[in-house]
């Protein structure tokens, strides 16, 4: 085990380039499975999620070859029914395991699936994605495992589903693109990462329309072919060094960016009182800024809340939540879809800031308040990262254990720091023993 030391109080200044997608990465890798051709990925990040999947795709006996440190080559030609079997252990690591059902049902007419692991951040369906594959023909038995079937085949058809599930949509598009014929999947999610998984498929084959909006249309086909494809950069992850640079008072220019992807984000960052610019595809956070929240018309209390996109994303309400922390006013923050994901502000009230938890869903802060350096544990991916955007501008040392959650979601993220100026250092645990 390993824990993050921090010394806060440095602004963190400089140039640094987003990796890869983490929440894009995962299905572009399981679509390997649609096809016997190989398939190269480029600017893969380099994550403990990523390398469970890739775990996952090995143990079913998918080939790897890394090109260079961020360059994949996968191929899938010796995959059968038989040996298609998911291993339980890896599949209790991430919850995107469960994306493996829709091209395994696809290709073979049959899968078992373990429960899915992930974060604990409250309940999550899995409804939404056996309702698409029903509707695409196939049948389930829901015991320990998940077993699905379609015997003579999936079949095009119409799929709607109940919630603009994201997970849900890459399964029903993955699924879709290997069935001959129309699908049409309505109330689709369409962020930044299913709409990056789409063009892959339509790179391998299939025709998909609608792209980006909550309605997708899928011409599949029985044979997809290899492709090469490269991963869009994360949006999650340059909210977060926005947030970093702006609690710091440092400043940032995150090269190669898709602007487009960052427009509710930056509204709302800016509604929190940090601003950012534009070079191109480059954001600018201009440092030592006046971090002042906006209140809307009639002086009332401004609401943050995530929701499916172009809504602000729920991976990043726990970033707002430490960046309100250091902005004079207060807001409310709230997170609807997870339930415990605003658990973890109470790590942050231990360092001094001024948060009321209203309910599982929802925070109020009032801000700036001076934090001081704690130890605290990192319950999941983002809140992890909140807290470690609190301790780099917090007085004196934190301590982040648990930091293999960080590690999931960001890339040598502690390395990539220090090259801003933070200091940071990876420390091993000593065991406990009992």
């Amino acid at each position: 085990m390993e824990k993050f030391v921090i010394d806060g109080g440095t602004a963190l200044s400089g140039t640094i380039t987003p990796a890869g997608n983490k929440n894009g990465a995962l299905p572009i890798l399981a679509a390997s499975v649609l096809t016997e051709d190989e398939v190269v990925v480029r600017n893969v990040p380099r994550i403990n999620d990523v390398a469970a999947m890739l775990s996952l795709l090995e143990a079913l006996g998918v080939r790897i070859t890394w090109l260079s440190e961020h360059e994949v080559v996968l191929c899938a030609a010796d995959l059968t029914a038989e040996e298609a079997v998911i291993d339980r252990e890896l599949s209790e690591r991430i919850r995107a395991s469960f994306l493996l059902a829709g091209p395994l049902l696809a290709r073979f007419g049959r899968v078992r699936m373990p429960p899915p692991g992930g974060d604990v951040i409250g309940r999550r369906r899995l409804d939404p994605h056996l309702d698409a594959f029903a509707a695409l023909g196939a049948t389930f038995e829901h015991a320990r495992d998940i077993e699905l079937r379609a015997p003579g085949g999936l079949r095009a058809g119409d799929v709607f589903m109940d919630e603009p599930s994201v997970m849900a949509t890459e399964n029903a598009l993955l699924a879709a693109a290997l069935t001959p014929g129309l699908t049409v999947i309505g109330n689709a999610a369409c962020e930044p990462h299913v709409q990056d998984l789409a063009r892959m498929l339509v790179s391998m084959g299939a025709g998909i329309e609608g792209i980006g909006s909550n309605v997708l249309t899928v011409n599949g086909t029985r044979d997809l072919h290899g492709c090469d494809h490269a991963i869009g950069p994360d949006h999650i992850e340059i909210g977060s060094f926005m947030a970093l640079a702006g609690v710091t008072g440092g400043e940032l220019r995150i090269r190669d960016t898709i602007p487009t992807d960052l427009r509710m984000i930056r509204l709302v960052f800016d509604r929190l009182g940090l601003r950012s610019e534009l070079d191109g595809n480059d954001v600018l956070v201009p440092g030592d800024q006046d971090l002042v929240i906006s209140r809307d018309v009639g002086e009332h209390k401004i609401t943050v809340q995530d929701g499916p996109w172009p809504a602000f994303p729920a991976d990043l309400t726990s970033i707002a939540v430490a960046l309100a922390t250091q902005c004079s006013g207060s807001a409310l923050i709230h997170e609807w879809m997870f339930e415990n994901r605003m658990i973890f502000t109470d790590k942050l009230v231990l360092m001094g800031a001024d948060i009321t938890l209203c309910d599982p869903h929802r925070v109020i802060i009032t801000g700036p308040s001076r934090l001081r350096g704690e130890r605290v544990e990192s319950p999941d991916i983002r809140a992890g990262m909140a807290m470690l955007i609190a301790a780099l501008c917090a007085d004196g040392r934190s301590e982040i254990g648990n930091i293999r959650q960080i590690d999931r979601g960001y890339e040598r993220i502690d390395e990539r720091l220090r090259e801003l100026g933070a200091r940071i250092e990876r420390v091993a645990t000593e065991p406990v023993y009992h």
